[in-house]
């Protein structure tokens, strides 16, 4: 049923209040999260990945941020329908998607990354490129990829500031790095992928060493007032029990590195939002960042939606529409700044305006088949 007059203005005050973040400034507290598409052959976002983000921007979406995109680097990716964050080609077509952000109102940001020991061998643009990874130990512990050597990690650092710089001569009004879910930067935070004895790996503040010299580098490839977003998270890619830290103070030391190294703002990303990440308290990822770190955050995690992540993408899954009052609550308190959504953007591209002005019976809820079109 409609929300109550009394929900609808509590929503509309709470997440239509603007934010600034350097010299950014975003209408709302809704974000569009992150979400890999594979609607770019060839690497190249055409005009139906315009049209694609657009929508959402014209339906109310205060801040996009884009699918993850490859830096240049020839094992940086796993998929030839991903888009690159590189190259004439690529760079035109990301010009031109930011260009009808835009016009649509909205604001955007450009997620940068490198998949590192994820990439199977052979697979991406650069099949013949080895795989990559800080010590050559996947995801599971056994040993795959190449372990990195001095001069692959600056590469791979100066890979990452041509790409902020390109985002921001582009027209982007932001960047995001990668360093979530198991990725390259994510496994040289994480004990189990990085054993390295050379100074980027060790402790918990040595094995932020690489991320930190990546954040530094994008700082000074760009503008003072372009923000620097950096995403975290506990989980990777098929382990939704891992852990960078087990408390505040393993996080602390994982976060400040980066936040002296020029973060402007986290993207703390959790399965489901309401769900604490330590025993302390009821704050959760983005809760404890903020706390930690004096930073802004984003919080993410099965936003509008009563089934979590992997659930919800079964092959002939509905996830039915669920109510945002714990969300305002959090918002409320301040425990985090802005909230990311995911799947419920894919369903409907108007979620935004339809939760800000109480429509939340029109809501379109989210069937898995949605993802094999981009709408």
């Amino acid at each position: 049923m409609p929300a109550s007059s009394a929900a609808a203005d509590r929503a509309a005050q709470t997440l239509s209040r603007p934010f600034t973040l350097r010299g950014l400034t975003v209408p709302n507290r809704i974000v569009m999260a992150p979400m890999t598409r594979d609607f770019s052959p060839g690497g190249v976002p055409g005009a139906d990945v315009a049209r694609y983000y657009a929508r959402r921007a014209a339906g109310g979406v205060g801040l996009i941020v884009t699918e993850g995109t490859y830096i240049r680097h020839d094992s940086a990716g796993d998929s030839v329908r991903a888009p690159l964050f590189h190259g004439e080609a690529a760079l035109a077509g990301w010009k031109n998607v930011v260009a009808e952000v835009h016009r649509a109102g909205g604001r955007i940001m450009a997620q940068i990354c490198h998949v590192g020991v994820q990439r199977p061998e052979g697979a991406g643009p650069v099949p013949d490129a080895p795989t990559v990874s800080p010590s050559g130990i996947g995801l599971d512990g056994a040993p795959a990829g190449k372990a990195m050597t001095p001069d692959d990690l600056d590469a791979v650092i100066a890979a990452f500031a041509e790409a902020a710089a390109a985002a921001e001569r582009t027209g982007f009004d932001g960047v995001e790095l990668h360093g979530a879910h198991g990725l390259l930067i994510d496994q040289f935070l994480w004990e189990r992928t990085n054993r390295r004895t050379d100074g980027y790996g060790g402790d918990p503040v040595a094995r932020t060493r690489f991320a930190a010299e990546i954040v530094a580098a994008c700082r000074k490839a760009v503008s003072a007032d372009f923000p620097i977003v950096f995403r975290t998270s506990q989980w990777k890619l098929d382990n939704y029990d891992a852990r960078l830290a087990t408390t505040p103070q393993e996080l602390e030391a994982v976060l400040t590195p980066l936040a002296e190294a020029g973060v402007d703002a986290f993207h703390s990303s959790t399965r489901r939002y309401w769900v604490p990440e330590f025993e302390e308290s009821d704050l959760n990822l983005a809760g404890w960042t903020k706390k930690l770190t004096g930073k802004p955050t984003i919080s993410v995690g099965s936003v509008g939606l009563d089934k979590a992540f992997k659930p919800g993408f079964e092959s002939g899954s509905r996830t039915g529409v669920a109510g945002i009052e714990n969300l305002l609550d959090r918002l409320e308190r301040d425990e985090f700044d802005l909230i990311a959504i995911g799947r419920a953007l894919i369903a409907d591209p108007e979620w935004a305006r339809k939760v800000l002005t109480g429509d939340t019976e029109a809501l379109i809820p989210f069937a898995a088949d949605q993802v094999a079109t981009l709408h």
